[in-house]
């Protein structure tokens, strides 16, 4: 349930600066952009600030290209701010800017089981099954009827959350945002194309990258692949296009759980854990300085690729157990 001092503070408000997590995904993404024409539509103006830019398919979500990137904060921080919003994000320091948003009061949006209760007002949610559905329903509390823009932007988020429905958060209640939703105006049509049909050719050729790093472990139900930094050189790559490529080994046939590794420096890699089922790969997650749901995770490990692997493989077999079971 919104609490109705959420509320009330956002109506008091006048500009408030909207931000999320390190490395941005879907739901972050349009969240953030969906909450920001929420509040335009009550009289009230935003500053999206995120440390990372978003992965290239988010580019035509509407509102993207005026989202400030870096560690630099936007002009007028923080004097002519009300308060942050930091969405989807379970501990302040995953926002990457921790240290500079102790300067505003702090409005904290998550669904993440684990979040830390860190702002002045907290809304955590962990049945909801994507941000964007709790933006919407923020929405509904402070009586704004979305018009389309907000509405893809939040259909958005919901989409990509749930693996396109397809994933255990995609409940009744997921189903039910997504029908208003698009009664508000979002299409179907048009965010498909973005998520699925407007891949960079440079995302279609790491994935090639990826595929061929495949190994699968023990009795075959852990999968992991590895993303080096030359990957995306050969690539000719982003980080951000390899947004989406885990759900590629993940769909394999007997996989119960997988383990992207991408490197970010020497022996520096960031962890993106998916599993199915029962299998918890949060825990995993948190044993890594991460964390996330119990389905999809992600944390940051150091070594060589060959340790890392040989690892968080290990890892994820105990979390997967034996075929009975056990």
């Amino acid at each position: 349930m919104i609490a109705q001092k959420l509320v009330a503070r956002l109506r008091a408000g006048s500009r408030f600066l909207v931000t999320s997590h390190i490395h941005p995904d879907g739901d972050a993404i349009g969240s953030e952009l969906g909450l920001a024409r929420v509040l335009a539509s009550i009289g009230k103006s935003t500053r999206i600030w995120n440390r990372d830019a978003a992965p290239a398919i988010y580019a035509p979500l509407p509102g993207s290209d005026r989202i400030v990137v870096g560690e630099e904060p936007p002009a007028g921080y923080p004097e002519s701010f009300d308060a942050a919003i930091v969405l989807e994000c379970p501990s302040l320091d995953r926002t990457g800017l921790a240290e500079a948003l102790g300067a505003l009061p702090l409005i904290n949006i998550d669904h993440h089981l684990g979040n830390q209760h860190y702002g002045e007002l907290n809304w955590v949610d962990p049945e909801a099954p994507a941000v964007g559905v709790m933006v919407h329903e923020l929405a509904t509390a402070l009586g704004v009827h979305l018009e389309s823009h907000a509405a893809d932007c939040l259909y958005l988020a919901l989409v990509t959350d749930t693996g396109g429905f397809r994933f255990g958060n995609a409940t009744p209640r997921a189903f039910e945002a997504a029908a208003r939703l698009v009664a508000a105006g979002a299409s179907v049509e048009r965010v498909s194309h973005w998520l699925y049909e407007s891949q960079p050719e440079a995302a279609v050729r790491l994935l090639g990258e990826l595929l061929a790093t495949l190994e699968r472990h023990g009795d075959g139900r852990v999968a992991t692949v590895a993303l080096p930094r030359a990957a995306f050189e050969r690539a000719g790559a982003a980080a951000g296009d390899s947004e989406g490529l885990i759900d590629v080994p993940r769909s394999i046939a007997g996989v119960e759980a997988v383990a992207l590794l991408r490197e970010l420096g020497d022996d520096d890699w960031k962890l993106s854990l998916r599993s199915r089922g029962a299998v918890d790969v949060e825990a995993v997650a948190r044993r890594h300085g991460g964390g996330g749901h119990k389905n999809a995770a992600g944390g940051r490990a150091r070594g060589s690729l060959a340790d890392v692997r040989e690892a968080i493989a290990a890892e994820l077999a105990g979390a997967v157990g034996s075929p009975d079971g056990g």
